[in-house]
């Protein structure tokens, strides 16, 4: 797909998420505009390999949202790629929608797993890509992480297990907004030297634009060519990304918008 496609795709998905949690009165709205652009090349731009008319393909790559709260974005991509109904986004958080708090397999099966608990969804990736070359298959599991996240110490076990049996077809994804939920990760436990951390537990660190989609995409060709140890993209990206009065701005983590700065937004997004 073109980049002129995939970005007005982009806009695409800030809008839904916009008015999902506008629509919801609650939810994650600035980190889910952070990974826009990742989770869009992912599902659109050739990276993740995927069937939606066929989403149990047992050779098909496995994406794993491991910042739960973030849902907005994978439905909004998971919607618009096929897998579940745009017409239902506005139902999010709302009882008995599809559409809960954080990703759920009872109500998508399609989704890989179950998210929200912070710090596991890499070791979840990590047991997928394993059994995936213990069976052979050329399938690949990509995990997007927060940066608050992975000061959760099951990351870094997670890590250190991943490097030692050189699991090199699973992907990390680190959405280094620099923003949780109170406030700055500088201000609350500094992650620098972020890259060589990573390094120094045995993975191959990628430093990238996040909103950059080609730049982005060179960090998946990277990660799928490096052979040895698994990979980590450490995508620099804005809180809020899109929404002027949103970025960069720690109250939007999880602060849904009101119904006047939901329409603000959309005539900047349109």
């Amino acid at each position: 797909m073109q980049s002129v496609q995939l970005q007005e795709i982009c806009k695409t998905i800030r809008r839904h998420i916009v008015q999902m949690t506008g629509a919801a009165k609650s939810g994650h709205p600035g980190g889910s505009l952070s990974a826009v652009e990742i989770l869009v090349q992912l599902y659109f731009g050739g990276h993740l390999r995927h069937d939606p008319k066929n989403p149990g393909w047992p050779e098909r790559d496995r994406f794993i949202l491991s910042k739960g709260h973030a849902a907005p974005v994978l439905y909004a991509c998971m919607a618009e790629a096929g897998y579940t109904p745009v017409s239902e986004l506005h139902t999010l958080r709302r009882l008995g929608s599809i559409y809960q708090g954080h990703p759920d397999r009872r109500f998508i099966p399609s989704l890989e797993a179950s998210t929200g608990s912070l710090g596991q969804g890499l070791s979840v990736a990590l047991g997928m890509a394993l059994a995936a070359r213990l069976d052979n298959s050329p399938s690949r599991a990509y995990v997007l992480l927060g940066d608050g996240e992975i000061q959760e110490g099951q990351v870094w076990e997670a890590a250190m297990f991943g490097a030692y049996h050189k699991v090199d077809n699973c992907c990390c994804i680190v959405d280094y907004n620099k923003i949780q939920l109170d406030g700055f990760v500088k201000d609350i436990m500094e992650l620098e030297p972020l890259a060589a951390k990573w390094s120094g537990f045995g993975w191959h660190p990628v430093e990238f634009d996040g909103h950059d989609l080609g730049a982005v995409a060179s960090a998946f060709d990277e990660a799928r060519a490096t052979k040895g140890k698994p990979t980590v993209l450490i995508a620099h990206t804005v809180k809020g990304k899109g929404v002027s009065f949103m970025e960069n701005n720690p109250k939007f983590h999880g602060v849904a918008p009101t119904a006047d700065e939901v329409a603000t937004a959309m005539k900047e997004l349109a």
